[in-house]
């Protein structure tokens, strides 16, 4: 049970909690991420739509520059978004896997079989589903837009459903979700790949190398982190790879150790706060007041030792990813002009691969190896969870939208087909949440049986 005074002990009281305390406390909320994202979406459309649209479009259009001495990187606002502002989006998704694999649901096979076969199924059903309707035609390079999942409004979605949802099924869609953003990764390096700079691509295994060497040697810095991790951003850049596979690498050699363990920390920490509460007997204020900030920075440095660096930049860029980062994505790619001709668009085949692959393939695919991995004894149907919750979902799975917006804007070049892709999965992305949402609202009170469909 939270305990309010502990959380008070964080938040003393100021003037400006008056003001900041609702922001503080939507934040926190589970679904508080994915409403912004949604808010953004429909500024984004609304915008997209009225007599100003002209500067929505020339607003991302517009030139940026930065430049140090004879170096110099000029783009559109939308490229520095798309390769710049989303490589911290896909580095604090490779902390989430780093830590899934080492210490979370992904850390034991027999643990992990269940939502990386649902994973794999929400993967490739939807992939074929589109490539089987495109197959051919130029269409067929936006065959992996359906395959992601978009975690932020999956779980939004779920978290809307309050606290009757089984805390199992919470942790297996979170774990679908991460498998799911590490194949799309593997997807854009692999296959959204342009020529090769195999210079470049050489420089960034070195920067990338040195990153692990510094982790081996202790070294636990953030800054030091951030200044290779910008290197090998540049590397990546340059190199023909899409730059922002550089954040998920850069999040792979992040230190995940404890310096000490919970043992030895509690009995420092005793110590410490011992010394804070008996250290000032015959001092002045003045000398009592700087042993204690002495003792206080070494309590700190204590914690730091216990916590390590992924665990502490996870937490810090959290909240940029969830209330700027995504949402600025959102704002600069899913402004689309809905006009007389829209239905028509989602009637093209890359548009109709895009919302069968969403909505038909990701339940089916997910439901589906899910049930095969359990049938054949490799993984077990979580305690508490009824087949029809995790059918359900498989429904939310099917929400796809911001990686599936980014792979998008990686398949298509031009704007035909990219306005195809994008309102299928701003439809798609529509359907599965609303249909996933009212058969969870449904089944989620149903309590669970052994065996129970």
């Amino acid at each position: 049970m939270p305990n309010p005074e502990a959380e008070s002990w964080s938040r003393p009281r100021r003037p400006i909690d008056v003001i900041v305390r609702p922001f503080q406390e939507f934040a926190h909320g589970a679904a508080s991420g994915g409403i912004v994202l949604l808010a953004c979406t429909i500024v984004a459309l609304v915008w997209a739509n009225s007599p100003w649209r002209e500067s929505y479009h020339d607003l991302w259009h517009s030139e940026l520059t930065i430049a140090i001495g004879s170096f110099k990187l000029s783009s559109s606002l939308h490229h520095w978004i798309n390769d710049g502002l989303m490589v911290i989006f896909f580095f604090v998704v490779g902390l989430e896997i780093k830590r899934e694999v080492l210490a979370g649901e992904l850390s034991s096979l027999r643990q992990a079989m269940l939502p990386i076969a649902a994973a794999v199924g929400g993967m490739m059903v939807p992939a074929l589903i589109y490539a089987s309707l495109n197959f051919g035609r130029p269409e067929i390079n936006g065959w992996g837009i359906p395959m992601a999942t978009d975690i932020a409004f999956a779980l939004g979605v779920l978290a809307l459903l309050g606290d009757a949802v089984p805390l199992p099924l919470k942790v297996f869609l979170t774990a679908l979700a991460i498998v799911d953003d590490l194949g799309a990764v593997l997807v854009i390096a692999v296959f959204y790949t342009s020529d090769l700079n195999l210079t470049a691509l050489l420089l960034g295994a070195l920067v990338l190398g040195a990153m692990f060497l510094l982790n081996y040697l202790g070294v636990r810095s953030p800054l030091v982190y951030f200044f290779f991790g910008v290197g090998l951003w540049l590397c990546f850049l340059a190199s023909g790879v899409h730059a922002t596979i550089a954040g998920v690498l850069a999040a792979m050699a992040i230190p995940a150790r404890t310096l000490i363990d919970e043992e030895t920390y509690l009995k420092r920490v005793r110590f410490l706060v011992g010394q804070i509460e008996h250290h000032n007997a015959g001092q002045s204020p003045a000398e009592a007041r700087s042993q204690t900030w002495t003792l206080a920075s070494n309590l700190a440095h204590q914690s730091e030792c216990l916590l390590p660096p992924l665990h502490r930049l996870e937490h810090a860029w959290h909240p940029w990813q969830a209330f700027f980062i995504m949402p600025v994505f959102a704002l600069a790619n899913a402004g689309i002009e809905i006009g007389s001709g829209f239905l028509g668009t989602l009637a093209e085949r890359a548009a109709l691969g895009v919302i069968l692959g969403l909505v038909i393939g990701k339940q089916v695919g997910v439901t589906l190896f899910s049930w095969l991995v359990v049938k054949m004894g490799w993984a077990a149907l979580p305690a508490g969870v009824t087949w029809k919750q995790i059918y359900g979902a498989g429904w939310l799975a099917g929400i796809g939208f911001t990686m599936s917006l980014f792979i998008a804007n990686l398949a298509f070049q031009d704007e035909e087909h990219l306005l195809m892709a994008k309102g299928g999965i701003l439809v798609a992305s529509l359907i599965a949440g609303v249909i996933g949402y009212v058969l969870l609202r449904r089944w989620i009170s149903q309590p669970a049986e052994a065996g129970a469909s």
